[in-house]
């Protein structure tokens, strides 16, 4: 297995694609710890994960609260002895152009897209760094490579997330911990709550993924997970401060 005896956190992880990372990398040997802001679907995905012979602890977590944050890392590398990847992939998805977005949505934007995922690839460094080892992976999407008509405050985000993860990346490579960003395209899960009511409904969500997307499909949450195995993994080995994109070709 690729991740055997390794141990991994993430955020975010009570449905969609966070879920769908936490059962892959479970199956590939690592003990994962999965957190959501809805503690009993956190819980739900690690008694799946234990139901298969894995290894999981399911825990309720704000990831807007820096404390809870910064503990609830810290007592998965006592707990277990070591932490070898951070899934930071809790977010936000506010629709609207300059004028539809206030001040409010836009930094409540900021604190779940962005700095969020300092908060914790802050706390994760601290204890990557000094055994030398450890993948950092952030969500921004492939908003961040690209730019969505009317989707001002989850664009601006998505694109500041890609760069901290470049600054993270050239910062830590020295000290062997890697950072990448994780960057997918249209999945149909509930986040896409946003995209829809900017685009006028199911339907024309629809017809944009079928008309816009070249591969002309959704993508699903199970291949998103292989590229979160990817990217955790040795596999990646000589990768870091990379926008790892998997979109269907939508962004080109």
């Amino acid at each position: 297995m690729l991740l055997q005896d390794r141990v991994a956190f993430l955020t975010g992880a009570g449905s969609g694609i966070g879920r769908a990372g936490a059962l892959a990398l479970a199956r590939e040997g690592a003990t994962v710890v999965v957190s959501d802001l809805d503690g009993t679907r956190a819980e739900m995905v690690a008694a799946e994960i234990v139901a298969f012979g894995g290894r999981a602890r399911g825990i309720k977590l704000d990831v807007t609260d820096d404390a809870e944050v910064e503990g609830a890392i810290r007592d998965t590398h006592d707990r277990f002895g070591r932490l070898d990847i951070l899934h930071s992939h809790a977010g936000i998805q506010i629709p609207g152009g300059l004028e539809d977005v206030s001040a409010a949505d836009m930094d409540a934007s900021w604190r779940l897209n962005v700095r969020s995922h300092f908060v914790a690839a802050r706390a994760a460094m601290a204890v990557m760094r000094p055994r030398k080892a450890g993948s950092i992976i952030i969500t921004a999407s492939n908003s961040g490579v690209q730019y969505d008509r009317g989707m001002i405050a989850y664009c601006t985000t998505k694109h500041a997330v890609i760069a901290m993860v470049r600054q993270i990346a050239v910062d830590y490579a020295r000290y062997g911990v890697r950072c990448n960003a994780l960057c997918p395209g249209f999945v149909d899960t509930a986040f896409n709550a946003g995209f829809e009511k900017q685009m006028g409904g199911r339907g024309a969500l629809e017809a944009y993924v079928s008309g816009a997307i070249p591969m002309g499909r959704w993508g699903t949450p199970e291949e998103i997970a292989d590229s979160i195995v990817f990217l955790a993994s040795d596999q990646s080995s000589f990768m870091t401060g990379q926008a790892h994109v998997v979109d269907g070709a939508e962004s080109l």
